[in-house]
């Protein structure tokens, strides 16, 4: 598939970044991030699958966290940044 695509501003610097620290050729770093990217999606979109082994493991007492690893990660960093819950 050939693709004609449009890159300026911050994605264009960010391509360029990437080609010029990788040593790679912008065609390849497009494809390397699309890969990445489909890596991601295809695990399941905003999972941490990294983490997925440890959650629900701890004694917390509630019931509910395999359910809402999102509800209390977001707590729990904005709390410890000092931040408001998202």
């Amino acid at each position: 598939m050939r693709v004609n695509a449009r890159f300026e501003g911050v994605a264009e610097a960010q391509v360029t970044y990437l080609a010029t620290n990788s040593g790679k050729k912008i065609s390849e770093v497009l494809r390397d991030s699309v890969d990445f990217y489909y890596q991601h999606m295809h695990q399941g979109a905003g999972q941490v699958p990294h983490l997925s082994k440890l959650i629900g493991k701890g004694h917390s007492g509630k019931a509910d966290v395999a359910s809402n690893v999102k509800k209390y990660l977001s707590e729990s960093l904005a709390k410890k940044q000092g931040l408001h819950s998202l």
